[in-house]
């Protein structure tokens, strides 16, 4: 099997930091405004948004609450696993309500985060699309009774 080779990592310079800083506080900022605090026009910060989003660095999207659009039952679900690690949690990347596939040290080769209508629909996606997969030997479920924070306003370093 031939290794996948990652692209190049992009060099971000003070002002795209800037720029995405500005996204983190505010994903629908204007361009204007954004140029304006980085000191640029809104034509150059446009391209610059889409240089980003294009190369992958940025994605640029609306974060719900799961309970407030029907989902009300999430859960992160360690998994023990033998075999291509990366192949599995591709695999796992596949499952529809999987929304957070890593591959870990420690406890648990892979952690999954799912997002389900209720208690009957987390059962049907651990029971047929999780534990049938070749590779997975155990699993564990966390199951989120309250979601406390969760930010994305990190900034950049």
């Amino acid at each position: 099997m031939v290794e996948q080779r990652k692209p190049p990592p992009v060099v971000l310079d003070d002002v795209s930091k800037g720029i995405i800083e500005q996204l983190q506080e505010d994903g629908r900022r204007p361009y204007a405004a954004i140029g304006k605090a980085v000191g640029l026009s809104e034509a150059a910060v446009r391209q610059r948004v889409q240089r980003l989003v294009e190369s992958g660095v940025v994605q640029i999207v609306a974060v719900t609450d799961p309970l407030q659009v029907g989902f009300s039952r999430q859960a992160m679900i360690g998994i023990k696993a033998e075999g291509d690690l990366q192949a599995l949690a591709d695999r796992f990347a596949g499952i529809p309500e999987v929304d957070y596939v890593v591959v870990t040290a420690g406890a648990f080769d892979i952690l999954v985060e799912v997002v389900c209508e209720d208690d009957e629909h987390l059962l049907q996606v651990l029971n047929n699309a999780i534990r049938t997969l070749p590779g997975v030997r155990t699993t564990e479920t966390f199951v989120y009774l309250k979601l406390r924070k969760q930010l994305y306003n990190w900034g950049t370093r």
